[in-house]
């Protein structure tokens, strides 16, 4: 027996139950949408902090 506890949702674009514990990216290449489509989950997705790399550091004020 499995159990299957990730967040989903029914995405009407792509007709399918989708993860909504990753990025809409990640979404989005899963499910090949193409480029400009407009998701009909946006604002479900999980969100990740930017890479460490673009973050920028405030300039000093000393």
């Amino acid at each position: 027996m499995s159990v299957f506890d990730s967040p989903i949702a029914r995405c009407d674009a792509v007709r399918e139950m989708v993860l909504t514990d990753e990025t809409q990216a990640e979404c989005a290449r899963e499910h090949a949408c193409p480029a400009g489509r407009i998701c009909p989950l946006c604002g479900y997705f999980a969100d990740r902090p930017e890479p460490a790399e673009k973050v920028t550091e405030a300039p000093s004020t000393h």
